[in-house]
């Protein structure tokens, strides 16, 4: 059985998914992929991870850097998993290219090169959004691009970790506009 949980942030409301012990999934409500990895039958129900992850938000959206994270489930193919943990290891309020990405996937696997694009696709999906932090990904040409979110949101959530959004640009064509 599946849980869910939502939560107010200051850009908009989230939805937590749990399997009753860790969270498998964080997503703005009406995000690219909501829900994605949520089952069709789940019950809303106050769960401890829940209120470790309310926790966590509050902190974050208040500017601080939280120093636990609740505990974590994800399913998902090994490259998506593999580019969801250097997701995890993106300090805040700093960030990466997709590129950066695909060089670290490409070393780890022992191939000479990584498809930019099929790592944009990993993140894109990824299902616990902030706090395996997507945001935290730029085009190589200083885009902003690529958030499941909205860039309004990614905008908001590099804003909080005081990282200068006016170095980047937004594309007049681009993913999850």
């Amino acid at each position: 059985m599946q849980y869910t949980a939502t939560y107010q942030s200051p850009i908009g409301r989230i939805t937590m998914a749990s399997d009753g012990q860790n969270l498998s999934g964080l997503w703005f409500d009406g995000q690219k992929y909501f829900a994605d990895t949520l089952s069709t039958e789940h019950e809303f129900k106050d769960l401890p991870v829940f209120e470790q992850t309310k926790r966590w938000l509050d902190l974050y959206f208040q500017g601080n850097v939280p120093d636990f994270t609740p505990s974590l489930y994800l399913k998902s193919s090994p490259f998506r998993l593999a580019v969801w943990d250097i997701l995890k290891q993106i300090p805040y309020g700093k960030i990466i290219t997709y590129g950066e990405i695909a060089d670290l996937i490409a070393k780890k696997q022992g191939v000479k090169t990584m498809s930019a694009q099929a790592v944009g696709g990993a993140v894109g999906h990824n299902p616990i959004s902030i706090i395996i932090p997507c945001h935290r990904v730029i085009g190589s040409n200083g885009s902003l691009t690529g958030y499941a979110g909205g860039l309004d949101k990614k905008i908001s959530l590099l804003t909080i970790e005081k990282v200068d959004v006016r170095k980047f640009f937004i594309p007049k064509k681009g993913t999850a506009l």
